[in-house]
């Protein structure tokens, strides 16, 4: 990232190569629309360019911080849809890729067991809208629909997870 931060093209494209399989899927996932992700991925590139010097690897992993930006980016693509945002997800949407899933390498990280074990000490409904809304991301509004439970009950659900998860870590 510093050399990113610095301007290095190469250091760009480096992380392209490494990471965009990646970073696709997860717009994939959250817009089941090709075209709009590849726009979306486009985007998140140019703000990885933008803003590289704002990374602090004190805080998160590379992986963590890019994943949260395309994450975002593909939230605000699917808000900006209206209506349509909250249409029916596709789950037979498969690319083929032989690299290890997002999930898996943020996970792998060094704050990764920790987090899955910290995870694991959730109740079932807890860590299901945590994952769901943080590795696969959903809306809280499509998460909602999807749990069949009112808005502000997600939120609260995903409020208190965080909650207990930031004091699992702290520990």
């Amino acid at each position: 990232m510093p050399r990113i931060a610095a301007g290095d093209r190469a250091a760009l494209r480096q992380l392209y190569q490494a990471t965009s399989s990646k970073l696709f899927g997860v717009c994939l996932r959250i817009l089941s629309n090709r075209d709009e992700s590849e726009d979306v991925l486009q985007e998140v590139y140019l703000t990885i360019w933008r803003r590289a010097d704002r990374f602090e690897a004190s805080r998160a992993s590379v992986m963590t911080w890019i994943s949260t930006i395309a994450r975002n980016r593909a939230i605000d693509r699917l808000r900006a849809r209206g209506p349509l945002a909250y249409a029916d997800q596709i789950d037979e949407l498969e690319i083929a890729d032989d690299a290890p899933r997002a999930e898996a390498l943020l996970e792998a990280a060094q704050s990764g067991e920790a987090l899955g074990k910290c995870l694991s000490e959730l109740d079932e409904r807890t860590e299901k809208v945590i994952r769901t809304a943080f590795f696969e991301g959903l809306t809280y509004e499509a998460l909602a629909h999807r749990m069949e439970a009112p808005l502000g009950t997600v939120k609260s659900w995903i409020r208190r997870g965080l909650l207990k998860l930031k004091g699992c870590l702290e520990r």
